[in-house]
């Protein structure tokens, strides 16, 4: 399994060339699409076994390895930015608090994660590791890895590493492979697609 030395092109701009005076437009429309696509990712929770799940991970994913690493964590930061400002964009907003107090709560660690995992698997997806299953879920793995790293640090600062691991882990781990899973053949299916739509 190698990385290709040189980027390659993303998905976002296979399907959104950037024309001439429209690239910065073009960049902020993502960002905004794509903070929006993580905001109602957080909201919306599909009954799973054994706590109720949402789609925000995957929504990383996938906006991570569409958009390439700059623009997926420049995205990501606008969601931060949007939450520490108050709006009520993150999962169980305005319910359990919003900006900042929240962003430092038990949640803090995971959003943090969302940035990392979203540049990570960009950078992996900008040398064609989106482009068959088994590289993307390779980087699907490293990314949603990239993503609990923080956020079990952080829970284990608030309530020591074993209740982090049984609060932050242990009932996650089989929606994480599922919306892992689904993420990784999302993107060779849409790289597929383009290719059959542009023949």
């Amino acid at each position: 399994m190698t990385v290709a030395a040189t980027p390659s092109v993303t998905l976002a701009s296979a399907l959104w060339p950037a024309g001439e005076g429209t690239k910065l437009f073009r960049l902020a429309a993502l960002a905004v699409a794509g903070s929006l696509l993580l905001t109602l990712s957080a909201k919306v929770q599909v009954p799973f076994y054994p706590v109720p799940m949402t789609m925000q991970s995957f929504a990383v994913l996938v906006i991570g390895m569409a958009y390439g690493w700059r623009l997926g964590a420049a995205t990501v930061l606008l969601y931060l930015a949007e939450g520490a400002a108050g709006l009520p964009v993150f999962a169980g907003t305005p319910e359990k608090g919003i900006g900042i107090p929240y962003m430092m709560g038990p949640t803090g660690g995971y959003l943090l994660g969302f940035l990392v995992a979203a540049a990570a698997v960009g950078w992996l997806a900008e040398r064609g590791w989106d482009r068959n299953v088994p590289l993307a879920v390779s980087a699907m793995v490293i990314g949603t890895v990239l993503l609990f790293i923080p956020g079990v640090a952080w829970l284990a600062v608030l309530f020591g590493f074993s209740k982090a691991i049984d609060v932050g882990v242990t009932p996650f781990i089989l929606a994480s492979v599922v919306k892992l899973a689904l993420a990784a053949a999302v993107m060779p299916l849409a790289w597929t697609l383009l290719g059959r739509a542009k023949t």
